[in-house]
């Protein structure tokens, strides 16, 4: 007996034992971003063309590419020291760097940008700002800070004076500040221009707009917090640019003029300082004019090149200039239906199109020397894929840098001489690669254990599936449950987004699945997910397939991968459920109505029901306005289905959402209500658009169970 507890002892510890972990909903929502994530190179940015940097042990260090020596550049405690001297708090950890030149480090900490000379250990000089700055925007040249408080912008100088450069902030007035609710790759509100003389910035006039009403309920009393939300067909702010003149203490608006609800993107300084170039969108978003802005008259000079689409168009990347003639520009367009580099001079003549085919250039990473190469990031193998290339630009000859299939990015030395290759793999958590420029492997910077590797999962498969068009094959994962046995019939949870500029299918780690979905596969359960037409790297025509019927083709996309699951001997199909946020949420009504027959479980969270109360940006982009397409309108707006409910239907929502207000939600439930239609609902209190932190545990533990319970 004593010998068969000691094997019984051994046979628990051992390497296979390890691997009968299972994993817990805690693990599943909030291991992602702790002990289940794969650990990676922190803080790696290349020092000069032959010197990298990066942070160990909260100490930065260099190595040099060509040899791989290692050197200590500063530790942690000797920022401290220093920080000490100038009665500064010190950091916790070694904080975010970059480096501005030389051996000078910029770093963040608290209200201050401090630069530190890492040859003296000195503070070289450092710009306080004051305790509600939001938005900074550091210039090396002109050693000052841009930043906005409240809605007004501020500019500090290394010698403590601060100036005011807007005064009319607040009340509907919003300056500094990202527009047009961060749609068209906008994501700051300040542009220092590249010799530091002018700040040019967003002004946004949102007067005109609704406040709609958003309460927060946890005070005595409940609190009425308005946020300024224009819906789709209802008037829209308006958008102008200044630009400061850092000596003259001036500000010139650009005369863009024409329709105040048109959108001003991809804003671009020309490198001599003089010109101001912007993508320019009208409302209807099918039209785009790049123009270009004179900076000391802020007149229109020229209008360099126009799109137009049946469509839309969407501008997403600024203009990049050449450092070889700067009267020439890169720029990342669909113009062929799919993300190409095309090449112009600033007379707005297309002097090349550099890259071209059937697939998406996602990224360009830099140039070499003399610009007689481009390095890109591209979905040339699979739209599941991402690898490295070098163009060469006269010709448009490509050359693959990167080799195992999977997902691969990077970034270039400053000189082009070497490439930092980070890169996932279905079943690779991350690895950071050297290369040479010739995509030759130097050596392995570092290789991440898998934090999975002593938890049991189901087996997780690509799967491809044709849809009725004949030509379309959609990209689909399948999760099983770790214990599948082909005998059984399993129910099955589709997980599902299916809106724009989202892809949840890919050659990443564990092809990029949620936690979540293992841990519905531990419960018992096939956790299935799919991309249908409307996503992303797939092309403009894949893409617009569903413009102006938001639902409709998405849902006909989903229920082919339905079709597939049905087939499979294991999937029990009277027990389907569907679960997804946002668009998601709005594709899980989709589902839950239009095919009562097929869904028998479904949670909708913040879900968009009417295109009607969405945004203007978003919302008119893929349906038009209201009255230029009342049918799709009508459509697509889930209060008109209500009355196919058969199946259990949870909603949930955010009481403080402002990208999906709760009226989307309020409209559903009074429209099931009328019907006599029995419909669960939750709420979370203090929460935004998605529900985050420990909270997290709280609302995926309701899904689950919903899931458990009814399905």
């Amino acid at each position: 007996m004593r010998n068969l507890f000691l094997l019984f002892l051994v046979l628990a510890t051992s390497p296979l034992s390890a691997q009968n972990k299972q994993m817990s909903l805690e693990d599943a929502i909030l291991g992602r971003y702790s002990h289940l994530r794969p650990e990676s190179m922190n803080g790696l940015s290349w020092k000069t063309d032959d010197v990298f940097s990066f942070i160990e042990n909260d100490t930065l260090w260099a190595e040099t590419a060509k040899n791989g020596k290692r050197s200590a550049v500063i530790s942690l405690g000797e920022l401290n020291a220093e920080m000490k001297q100038k009665n500064s708090s010190g950091f916790s950890r070694f904080p975010g760097y970059s480096w501005i030149g030389g051996n000078m480090l910029l770093a963040r900490h608290s209200d201050k940008f401090i630069v530190f000379n890492t040859e003296t250990k000195k503070i070289a000089f450092q710009i306080e700002l004051p305790e509600k700055a939001e938005n900074a925007e550091f210039c090396l040249q002109g050693k000052f800070v841009a930043f906005t408080v409240d809605d007004d912008l501020f500019v500090t100088f290394e010698e403590g004076k601060t100036l005011q450069i807007t005064e009319d902030g607040g009340n509907g007035i919003v300056n500094g500040k990202t527009v047009h609710r961060n749609e068209f790759g906008i994501s700051d509100g300040i542009f220092i221009s590249p010799k530091g003389n002018y700040i040019a910035f967003y002004r946004k006039d949102e007067t005109m707009v609704s406040d709609y009403p958003i309460v927060d309920f946890m005070g005595r009393v409940a609190e009425y917090t308005p946020a300024k939300y224009p819906m789709a067909g209802m008037s829209s702010h308006h958008v102008t640019v200044g630009i400061y003149n850092i000596d003259s203490g001036e500000t010139k608006f650009l005369d863009t003029g024409g329709d105040p609800e048109h959108f001003l993107t991809n804003l671009a300084w020309s490198p001599d300082e003089k010109n101001i170039y912007l993508a320019e969108l009208n409302r209807g978003q099918d039209h785009m004019q790049m123009n270009c802005y004179n900076v000391l008259t802020g007149e229109k000079e020229k209008i360099l090149f126009e799109e137009s689409r049946d469509t839309y168009v969407e501008p997403l990347h600024p203009i990049c200039f050449s450092e070889v003639k700067q009267n020439e520009f890169y720029y990342l367009s669909r113009n062929d239906g799919w993300f190409h580099i095309y090449k112009y001079n600033t007379n707005g003549e297309l002097l090349q199109q550099i890259t071209k085919g059937e697939w998406e250039v996602t990224d360009i990473l830099g140039f070499d020397e003399k610009e007689k190469n481009v390095f890109i990031q591209a979905t040339k193998e699979d739209p599941l894929e991402k690898h490295i290339y070098r163009v060469e630009v006269k010709s448009g000859k490509m050359e693959k840098l990167t080799g195992a299939e999977g997902i691969h990015s990077g970034t270039l030395s400053p000189e082009a001489s070497w490439f930092i290759e980070r890169f996932s793999a279905p079943e690779i958590p991350s690895q950071t690669i050297l290369l040479s420029l010739k995509g030759k492997e130097v050596r392995t910077l570092h290789s991440a254990n898998d934090p999975l590797e002593d938890y049991q999962l189901g087996e997780n498969k690509l799967v491809s599936i044709k849809i009725d068009d004949g030509n379309t094959k959609l990209a689909g994962r399948l999760i099983l449950p770790p214990d599948f046995d082909s005998s059984k019939k399993y129910p099955v949870i589709l997980y599902v987004y299916g809106g724009p500029h989202s892809q949840l299918v890919t050659k990443s780690w564990h092809n990029s699945a949620r936690w979540w979905q293992y841990y519905m596969a531990s419960q018992g359960y096939i956790a299935f997910t799919m991309d249908n037409r409307g996503t992303l790297n797939r092309g403009r025509d894949f893409e617009t397939a569903v413009h102006r019927q938001l639902g409709i083709l998405e849902t006909e996309d989903q229920m082919q991968g339905i079709e597939y699951l049905k087939s499979l001997p294991y999937v029990d199909a009277e027990r389907i459920g569907v679960h997804g946020w946002s668009y998601g949420g709005f594709m899980t009504l989709n589902l839950m109505l239009r095919q009562p027959d097929v869904f028998k479980v479904g949670v909708a969270g913040g879900p968009v029901v009417d295109w009607s109360l969405y945004e203007v940006m978003y919302g008119e982009r893929y349906m038009d306005r209201p009255d230029e397409n009342p049918d799709g309108y009508e459509e697509s707006n889930m209060v008109n289905h209500v009355a196919n409910l058969e199946g259990k239907l949870m909603l949930i929502h955010g009481v403080q959402d402002d990208v999906v207000v709760m009226q989307h939600s309020m409209k559903f439930l009074r429209e099931c209500v009328k019907q006599n239609k029995q419909v669960d609902f939750f709420v979370y209190p203090t929460h935004p658009h998605n529900v985050g932190g420990k909270d997290r545990i709280h609302l995926m533990r309701k899904v689950s169970d919903y899931f458990i319970d009814n399905l």
